[in-house]
């Protein structure tokens, strides 16, 4: 299956606003929403949706719960989940920042193997397939009693997968950010209130690094990701462009927009679009790399004002164009501190 799930192009976003009224917040039913220890100042609390279903009841008897995923599915999972398979890089994400192993993961986004961010946290975890696309046999093998299904939108594979264990869980829609499918996940392996710790970590450091950014305060920052068709600049509720927000950085006039999808590639007369008063750029591919390296030996590419004051910034795209996470939120903070402070 073709990673079909990111970046959301502008006609596939449009299409998922029906899917994004019940969302991720679908996960975050009464059972969840009780945590007021949150410093995020993020709600905690349910959608419309998850409280008219009243879900998150536990099984005592059977020591279950009942979880909405995140397309409004109610679906009864253990109370105290054991061996969780992971479909994506984000669903693997938010259970190691919850202090839960996995017992089979799949490979990060774009690439042969488990993202680099991760790697000292997954040592000796199988590896049951490509990101949303699981060898079923190494699924069966893993002997999950819950699957964190991402945003899984093939209903054969969501079948064969419940047939292995029901308790299988799409976690995000399509236009969910990540603290809320972070919150959904939280909730499924019945850690919300620790979840919620997690969130307000990462609001406090992230203030707190925007504000050591010296003269960088503030400044505009252009957040690209490198196609082999051009380069692609991020939405401002894209994961990434959402870290800076949360530090107190902007985004250049340009790239101002709602949403959280990258805009159409964009040819070498519109470059002057990615530019800022800084330039993050990352690839997911070798023929982005190879693109993107061409490239810069071109006036237009020279011309941007990020490149003439060597404010031009490669950063890993395994990272910065996922939909993220806790821990690959820890990241971009470190590179944009790492480029921004003191410069």
């Amino acid at each position: 299956m073709p990673f079909a799930r990111r970046p959301l192009s502008p006609v596939r976003r449009r299409a998922a606003q029906a899917l994004a009224v019940t969302g991720a917040a679908a996960l975050l039913l009464t059972g969840c929403g009780s945590s007021g220890s949150s410093s995020s100042g993020s709600s905690t609390s349910a959608s419309p949706a998850a409280e008219a279903a009243g879900g998150g009841k536990a099984d005592a008897a059977g020591g279950k719960r009942t979880v909405k995923d995140a397309t409004g599915k109610a679906v009864e999972v253990p109370a105290e989940p054991k061996r969780i398979v992971t479909l994506t890089q984000e669903d693997l994400d938010a259970v190691l920042a919850l202090g839960v192993k996995p017992v089979g993961i799949t490979n990060g986004q774009g690439l042969a193997e488990p993202p680099a961010y991760l790697k000292d946290k997954v040592q000796g975890i199988p590896v049951v397939g490509n990101l949303l696309q699981p060898v079923m046999d190494k699924v069966i093998a893993a002997k999950p009693d819950l699957i964190l299904a991402g945003d899984m939108q093939d209903e054969q594979v969501l079948k064969q997968l419940r047939e292995i264990t029901p308790a299988t869980l799409v976690t995000m829609a399509p236009t969910d950010d990540w603290k809320l499918a972070f919150r959904g996940i939280g909730n499924a392996v019945n850690k919300m209130e620790q979840a919620n710790k997690v969130i307000g970590d990462y609001d406090a450091k992230a203030a707190k690094a925007g504000g050591e950014l010296a003269k960088n305060k503030g400044a505009a920052v252009s957040i690209v990701r490198w196609n082999p068709t051009g380069p692609s600049w991020m939405e401002k509720k894209q994961f990434a462009s959402g870290v800076a927000l949360d530090m107190g950085l902007t985004r250049p006039a340009a790239q101002d927009k709602d949403g959280n999808a990258h805009s159409p590639a964009l040819s070498l007369e519109k470059l002057n679009e990615i530019d800022g008063d800084w330039l993050f750029l990352s690839t997911l591919t070798d023929d982005g790399k190879t693109a993107l390296k061409e490239v810069q030996s071109k006036p237009a590419y020279q011309e941007l004002n990020a490149v003439k004051n060597n404010h031009a910034v490669t950063v890993d795209g395994s990272v910065w164009s996922t939909r993220g996470g806790p821990l690959a939120a820890d990241v971009v903070i470190g590179d944009f501190s790492k480029a921004l402070a003191g410069n």
